[in-house]
C-alpha cells in the first residue's frame, strides 16, 4: 500500500514538473543577459511558450530588494527548485551600484518595461473614458476665445462658463467623442472624451473663467469641456498575468480610427474593473468563424472561432478598458472577440 501511495506521489510530481516544463520553449536558453531596449514580454517570450505565465515560474531572490524590477545587465537563469523549473534573476552591474561606507544600493539604469510604452504613449494623453455622461455635461465649457475667435491654440486665452473649482489651477480640455453601448446587452458603457490640451486658470468672474491654453494637440473650439486632469500613469513594470475571472468580451473600437488592427495598436474593450480585469491581464483575440453553406445539408453553418492574437490590458475603467495588441497572426478588426488566453 505504501509503495502504491509513494508511486502515486512520484507520478503526480512528475506530471507537475512536465506541466511546468511544457510552458518553456524547446529551444529556450539556460541564461540570458538583459540589454537596453529589452521588454519583459520579449524576454519572457525567449523562455516561454506562454509569456503571460511568467509570474507562475518566477523565483523572487530574497537577497534582492525588488526582484520584480529587471535592469540591463541582469542575468535571467533557468534553475530547478524542489524539482520544479524556475526563472531567477542575478543583479548585474547595470542594476545597482554600492556606495561606501554605507550599504545602500542605487539604481543605475531604468528598469526594463513590460511592453514598449512608446507604442501607446501617443494615445495615453489623447483621451479617457467617462463612466458618467452627466459628469461630462455638467463640466464647464468653452464659450469663446480672444477677439471673438471661435478657435484657439497654445498661448491664446479662452473663456469658459460653468462652476470652476477654485482649488484647481489647471484643467484638461476635452471634446466629447463616441458613446459606447454593449453590442450584446445594449447597456451604456461610457463616453470617450478626446483630450485637446491643457489650460491654466487666470481669473474667474461670476460663472466665467479666463484661461490661458498652455498646450494643445489641436485647436480649442467652442463647446470643449474643462475636466480635472486624470492622474493615472501607466505602469511600465507590471507583470503579464491571467485574468482572475472568465472573460468573454469584444473589441469595441480603435482610438486612432484605423479599421485594420495590428501589433501595438490600442483597442477599447467592453470589459472592465467590474469584470475583475486588471492592468497586465492578457487576453486572446478570436476572429468570428465564417458563415458557410453546407451544400450536403443545404443549410448555412458557422465555422468555429479562430484564435488570431494576444493583447494586454493596460488601463481599466469600471465597464471598459484599454488594451494593446501584443501580436497578431491575422488581420484583426472591431467586434473581434477577447477571451482568457
Amino acid at each position: 500500500m505504501r509503495k502504491t501511495l509513494l508511486g502515486l506521489v512520484l507520478l503526480s510530481l512528475s506530471i507537475l514538473v512536465q506541466a511546468q516544463e511544457s510552458v518553456f520553449k524547446d529551444n529556450h536558453p539556460q541564461r540570458y543577459e538583459v540589454v537596453k531596449g529589452d521588454t519583459l514580454w520579449g524576454i519572457a517570450g525567449r523562455f516561454l511558450n506562454l509569456p503571460w505565465k511568467w509570474p507562475e515560474i518566477w523565483h523572487a531572490n530574497p537577497q534582492i530588494n525588488n526582484p520584480h524590477l529587471i535592469y540591463p545587465g541582469d542575468i535571467i537563469s533557468l534553475v530547478y527548485i524542489d524539482g520544479q523549473p524556475r526563472l531567477t534573476v542575478n543583479r548585474g552591474q547595470g542594476g545597482t551600484i554600492k556606495l561606501s561606507p554605507s550599504v545602500r544600493s542605487t539604481p543605475m539604469a531604468e528598469a526594463i518595461q513590460t511592453i514598449p510604452l512608446e507604442a501607446i504613449n501617443a494615445f495615453l494623453n489623447a483621451g479617457r473614458i467617462m463612466d458618467d455622461a452627466e459628469q461630462l455635461e455638467a463640466a464647464p465649457y468653452v464659450i469663446g476665445g480672444e477677439a471673438e475667435s471661435v478657435v484657439a491654440g497654445a498661448g491664446n486665452r479662452v473663456y469658459a462658463r460653468g462652476e470652476v473649482d477654485p482649488n484647481i489651477n489647471a484643467y484638461g480640455l476635452y471634446r466629447r467623442g463616441k458613446t459606447y453601448t454593449d453590442p450584446q446587452t445594449g447597456e451604456f458603457l461610457g463616453i470617450h472624451a478626446q483630450e485637446i490640451g491643457n489650460a491654466e486658470v487666470l481669473s474667474t468672474e461670476r460663472d466665467i473663467a479666463t484661461l490661458m491654453v498652455s498646450r494643445s494637440r489641436q485647436e480649442v473650439r467652442i463647446g470643449d469641456r474643462l475636466l480635472e486632469t486624470e492622474e493615472r500613469a501607466v505602469s511600465s513594470t507590471f507583470f503579464p498575468s491571467d485574468p482572475e475571472n472568465d472573460i468573454d468580451g469584444l473589441i469595441l473600437d480603435v482610438p486612432n480610427g484605423v479599421t485594420q488592427i495590428g501589433q501595438y495598436d490600442v483597442v477599447i474593450l467592453n470589459k472592465g474593473a467590474r469584470d475583475n480585469l486588471k492592468e497586465g491581464n492578457v487576453l486572446a483575440i478570436y476572429k468570428t468563424g465564417e458563415l458557410v453553406r453546407d451544400r450536403i445539408q443545404n443549410e448555412r453553418v458557422r465555422l468555429p472561432d479562430e484564435r488570431a492574437g494576444l493583447l494586454m490590458v493596460f488601463r481599466v475603467y469600471d465597464r471598459m478598458s484599454y488594451g494593446i495588441v501584443l501580436n497578431a497572426q491575422r488581420q484583426l478588426a472591431i467586434m473581434d472577440k477577447v477571451r482568457n488566453p
